[in-house]
């Protein structure tokens, strides 16, 4: 079986040490392909170095992360810029996040509109980061209709309603990763009127480590304990949803 992390940080300073030994321990568990989405300047570099080493199996994004949207976010986005010229295969970690402050709400919308207006000039799927903003989210892409879109709502913990709408904005899909396997997660009841054919798999490692392992740093050899754990809520085989999310992810990234 071959698994996609559509979704991983390995760049991120958790794996200074190990990234690596972190990206073979994922080949070893099949998880062949990994997308990397872009955070802002402090790491792009980096991000860029490690997945050049690995061009068969690291497919780097291009975006500003919404938490690094501020005042001066213009010039941070002129400074991503900088980077359009390399083979990238997403726009993104994109979006809006109003958990952690509103400050910069009106800047955050702003900015995602211009990832939109980017990945409709370069052809490239978007990968929307949204935490307590899915309106704000929507409004954004209400005014972005005219505009050839897909992509990915990562880390997708809405509701079967949110899903709905959201596939009449293009060709849609919603990451799904370690928070399925939490006691209580409502993403686990969500996901069985979601059908397999618009789910990828993902990680956000180092981040929302799956159980068992919740409290340590994730990694993207944990994509198939994800599968499993959909297979199981939708009575189906882990080959079953190996497979279909694999292509999904390739015919979304192009990889």
């Amino acid at each position: 079986m071959q698994f996609t992390d559509t979704h991983t940080h390995l760049y991120d300073e958790a794996f200074k040490e190990d990234a690596d030994a972190a990206i073979q321990r994922a080949i070893d568990a099949g998880v062949t392909k990994m997308i990397f989405p872009d955070i802002d300047a402090l790491t792009r570099e980096e991000m860029f170095r490690l997945s050049g080493r690995y061009p068969e199996n690291i497919f780097p994004a291009l975006g500003l992360h919404p938490t690094s949207v501020g005042k001066n976010w213009e010039e941070e986005f002129e400074k991503m810029l900088e980077f359009k010229s390399r083979k990238i295969f997403a726009i993104g970690e994109t979006g809006i996040d109003l958990y952690w402050s509103k400050e910069f709400a009106e800047q955050q919308k702003n900015a995602l509109e211009k990832h939109f207006q980017l990945a409709h000039e370069m052809d490239l799927p978007l990968i929307i980061h949204s935490r307590e903003a899915t309106q704000a989210i929507f409004d954004v892409m209400d005014i972005c209709r005219h505009m050839t879109t897909r992509g990915v709502f990562h880390a997708f913990s809405g509701s079967i309603e949110t899903f709905k709408r959201l596939q009449g904005y293009g060709n849609w899909y919603v990451g799904i990763g370690g928070v399925l396997t939490y006691k209580k997660a409502s993403i686990a009841e969500t996901i069985k009127d979601i059908p397999l054919e618009r789910i990828i798999l993902e990680t956000d490692s180092p981040y929302l480590t799956p159980s068992p392992y919740r409290g340590k740093r994730n990694e993207s050899c944990y994509i198939p304990i994800i599968a499993n754990k959909i297979a199981e809520i939708k009575g189906c085989t882990i080959g079953e949803v190996a497979e279909i999310t694999t292509n999904n992810a390739a015919e979304l990234f192009r990889i």
